[in-house]
């Protein structure tokens, strides 16, 4: 299983037993941070709580929308009729006729489907929620395994991209190293075109500053150490989406001082190269956890 895992992923599972059927439904996408949210049957909200723990302890980061289906598969008549609910129910509806004779009554399908008119006994409840908690772990698992393969892919596309970028700052390296002197040569062939006279104190002045202002290497080699750590930290044990968009945005930081202090086309060029790969590096860095 991959070590890195997207935010998004799918599962569905279900059981079936003589009495009833059961179908969890598990869906996750991108979120900041965890966020549960879960849709039960009213017999079943006693088990939310702890379904919630579940989930917490498997998922870090992600929206988790969990869905459970339940039918019930009993045609004997062993379901109960929790009368003292039923008769505050229709005492209501007496009350609003009264003030509202233009309310339609309730039905008898609306009064069966009212949550808890009907239930099970207690042994029955107790199963349904053994079996819909057992059956949410086995959900879990499948939900992780799509998610870590989802995560696999992601991981192959950072790694390719910060490959791509460790090429450019290669192919920088050697201009890096002449941008200096270039600089004092195109500032001494401007000076020469001059029919004033400078001070060659004031022209040296000048020249030292082109020189650091055209100086890129200072930025190469930060690329180059946001680049090891971020290859250093996919290839480790998650999880990876926040420490990999903190070192995305300092990539873009030193791509766009790179930018900034370009003093020929080669460098301008790979500056936007370099944004653009980078730039696609937090797109898939937003889905991680």
């Amino acid at each position: 299983m991959s070590n890195v895992f997207s935010m998004t992923g799918f599962a569905t599972v279900e059981h079936k037993s003589p009495e009833f059927l059961l179908v969890w439904e598990l869906r996750t996408v991108n979120q900041r941070f965890l966020e549960t949210t879960f849709r039960l049957p009213e017999a079943l909200r006693s088990i939310e709580q702890s379904l919630r723990d579940s989930a917490r302890q498997a998922l870090t980061r992600g929206k988790l929308d969990a869905s459970l289906k339940l039918e019930s598969q009993v045609t004997d008549g062993t379901l109960a009729v929790n009368e003292s609910l039923l008769e505050a129910v229709l005492t209501s509806a007496q009350v609003i006729a009264q003030k509202a004779p233009q309310a339609t009554p309730l039905s008898q399908n609306e009064l069966l489907a009212w949550p808890g008119v009907l239930s099970q006994s207690g042994a029955a409840i107790n199963d349904l929620a053994q079996a819909a908690t057992a059956l949410f772990e086995q959900g879990l698992e499948q939900l992780i395994a799509a998610r870590a393969e989802e995560g696999s892919k992601l991981q192959s596309i950072v790694r390719r991209a910060l490959q791509e970028v460790s090429a450019q700052l290669e192919q920088l390296e050697p201009l890096a190293q002449s941008l200096p002197a270039l600089q004092r040569q195109k500032l001494q062939e401007r000076v020469d075109e001059l029919t004033t006279k400078i001070e060659p104190e004031r022209l040296a002045q000048e020249v030292v500053l082109l020189a650091q202002k055209a100086d890129i290497r200072e930025e190469l080699d930060r690329l180059r150490i946001h680049v090891t750590q971020s290859l250093e930290l996919i290839n480790g044990q998650g999880p990876h989406g926040r420490r990999l968009d903190f070192l995305t945005q300092e990539l873009n930081r030193e791509a766009n001082t790179l930018g900034a202090k370009s003093v020929c086309a080669e460098t301008s060029a790979a500056s936007i190269e370099l944004k653009v790969i980078i730039e696609q590096i937090r797109e898939q860095v937003q889905n991680m956890e």
